[in-house]
């Protein structure tokens, strides 16, 4: 096994090695807990650790994924882009499905709200014009407790 682990993770590179002595990334940490803990990128949450609910959506290669149960040692090579890798990094401008979110109220606490802007990403990449019905499909692995997902199919349709 190699000993030294580079991510790609919103356009920058990070070094770790890969080991058990404090400060090395343990072959069995997840890519969410490398985000969170080691780097500070917080706006990817944790919920149910399963990969069942969505809460943890990152695109890795362009392809919306589970980062609870992905190993960060599996992501060597990949790109990776968290909710805060959408934004302009000159500008700081939103992404169009970010402000599309704020202009229609497609969140209430918010907690799930960058997975599924995640998944999103990842549908509209893939089809610039989906139908209701491919937008449902592309959210179907996203679990909100607080919201209808009716302003968020809204929200979806008011930028395609």
């Amino acid at each position: 096994m190699k000993n030294e682990l580079t991510l790609k993770i919103n356009g920058e590179f990070y070094d770790f090695t890969v080991g058990r002595r404090l400060g090395q990334i343990p072959e069995s940490e997840t890519l969410l807990e490398t985000l969170r803990e080691r780097i500070g990128l917080t706006g990817t949450k944790s919920s149910c650790e399963e990969g069942s609910c969505g809460c943890c959506a990152v695109l890795m290669d362009g392809e919306a994924i589970a980062s609870c149960i992905t190993l960060s040692i599996e992501c060597e090579g990949k790109e990776i882009i968290t909710i805060e890798g959408l934004a302009d990094p000159v500008t700081g401008k939103l992404d169009p499905i970010q402000e599309a979110f704020n202009n229609h109220n497609a969140f209430q606490c918010g907690f799930c709200t960058p997975g599924i802007i995640i998944a999103v990403k990842s549908v509209l990449d893939k089809n610039p014009t989906p139908t209701e019905e491919e937008i449902k499909e592309g959210l179907s692995g996203n679990f909100c407790r607080c919201i209808s997902h009716y302003q968020v199919i809204e929200a979806v349709k008011s930028i395609l």
